[in-house]
């Protein structure tokens, strides 16, 4: 039977039967598929085939979607296409959303619309589950494939394994953590069969004053890939032993370990019983500022900027010792060169150190904090602009004959304009107001009216 059946309109109709038989949607029927129908079974939905495989990491596998399954709309695969009176193909969502916006035109070809009537395509939709049903079937068995070797590596690890043997050790342990680590950050769903096989209290086990770095990093790097730690696993990881050698690690190990042990302390720090003299700790705060200035590896600048953060909201006498290790200078510093998504969590850093005395003199003994934030007024977000505007005035009220004049030719006084008369909130603009007063004073008006002209700071 030929694939395509003639109308007698002159178009052409897929078959579905010898579509799947030939393959020409992306493979030939399998055994499995057929059986997939069998009453015995419930069939899948669609749309939770869909989410299925939308959440695998590996989008159930490298098979791109067919051109055929895109409603052209959403560039998402339909699962109840119609087609318009032009021969397009739409979701009947988004074409009926297209028609209830007054439009009378066909959204691809832009051709008149002259019927607007919406003929449910069946074989397509016939097509598509078929397809997302072959795809599925295969990813839940490679699943089912992948959790079984996660629970064997568990069960080795443990000396749980048939044949009952010892509990692996030395290389032959760190390869089977690092199996174990491919097998959980490639495949989201095999974390839950780690946990499931006990691989959470082996794992807290391993992890103590005489594990190896190489151990460690691949421990450490499975307990954050998504493995679910529950209350008694987090108080576990929150010996003192243990969080040393994550230390340890922070501040020895490569980049991905240095990031994956504070990912794994942000994690601790959530749990409610978590003891904020944990992180109270000079090498921890050294080891997080160095992976913040490591501008190589831009997610272990912003997971450094959340720890950071979370140790500023949990632990105030920790942010006395976050000054005295230069952060301070040192994160002002690096304003310009971070990525949007830092620069707030950074400017949250310098606004909770700003609440101690020393942090203060650490801001206005900084050379480039008045034209770092001068620079940020406006720029990122209102938030940002905020955070900005408080560094600002904390510095020029401490020393206003020094840093107040050091603003205005910064640029301020054109800034603060800007955010007078910008749409920001209320007590943002009166702030910008106080602030625009005070640098005023040592300035005759003509003087500081020609300072407020934006030629040289719109940049």
């Amino acid at each position: 039977m030929p694939q395509y059946q003639e109308l007698p309109c002159g178009g052409q109709v897929l078959d579905i039967d010898t579509a799947l038989k030939d393959g020409i949607l992306g493979g030939a029927l399998e055994p499995m598929d057929a059986a997939a129908g069998d009453a015995g079974k419930q069939p899948v939905e669609l749309r939770k085939m869909m989410d299925e495989l939308d959440a695998a990491v590996d989008g159930g596998g490298d098979e791109a979607v067919p051109a055929v399954f895109i409603c052209p709309i959403s560039l998402e695969p339909m699962m109840d296409p119609v087609t318009l009176c032009t021969g397009q193909t739409y979701e009947r969502a988004n074409i009926s959303r297209w028609l209830a916006l007054g439009h009378r035109t066909c959204p691809t070809t832009m051709q008149e619309l002259w019927d607007d009537a919406l003929t449910p395509n069946a074989t397509l939709r016939q097509l598509i589950a078929a397809w997302f049903s072959r795809r599925y079937t295969r990813f839940k068995k490679r699943s089912a494939d992948f959790h079984g070797r996660a629970a064997d590596l568990v069960h080795s690890l443990r000396g749980m394994a048939v044949p009952r043997r010892q509990p692996l050790k030395g290389q032959a342990r760190v390869a089977a953590l690092r199996e174990l680590r491919t097998l959980a950050t490639t495949h989201q769903s095999v974390t839950k069969a780690i946990a499931e096989a006990g691989g959470v209290a082996l794992l807290t086990s391993l992890l103590g004053p005489f594990t190896s770095h190489a151990v460690g990093t691949e421990a450490v790097a499975i307990l954050v890939s998504g493995v679910p730690l529950d209350a008694d696993a987090k108080a576990a990881l929150m010996q003192p032993a243990k969080v040393s050698l994550v230390v340890d690690m922070l501040n020895e190990g490569a980049a991905d370990t240095k990031i994956n042990c504070v990912r794994l302390i942000r994690i601790l720090m959530d749990e409610r019983g978590f003891r904020p003299e944990t992180v109270a700790s000079l090498s921890l705060l050294v080891g997080v500022m160095r992976l913040i200035r490591d501008k190589r590896h831009p997610d272990g600048v912003i997971a450094g900027l959340e720890l950071l953060n979370s140790i500023c909201a949990v632990n105030r006498p920790a942010r006395s010792m976050i000054v005295s290790i230069g952060a301070v200078p040192q994160l002002v510093e690096l304003l310009p060169e971070l990525a949007t998504e830092c620069v707030e969590p950074a400017l949250d850093i310098l606004d909770a150190l700003s609440a101690v005395p020393e942090g203060r003199m650490a801001l206005k003994d900084c050379p480039r904090t008045i034209p770092n934030a001068v620079r940020l007024l406006m720029r990122v977000s209102e938030a940002c602009t905020r955070r900005a505007l408080s560094m600002l005035w904390t510095v020029c009220r401490m020393s206003p004959e020094e840093c107040a004049p050091a603003a205005v030719e910064a640029g301020l006084a054109a800034k603060l304009l800007l955010v007078i008369q910008s749409g920001c909130a209320p007590e943002l603009k009166q702030k910008a107001s106080e602030l625009l007063k005070l640098c005023r004073l040592n300035y005759t008006d003509t003087l500081f009216i020609s300072k407020c002209k934006l030629t040289r700071t719109i940049q």
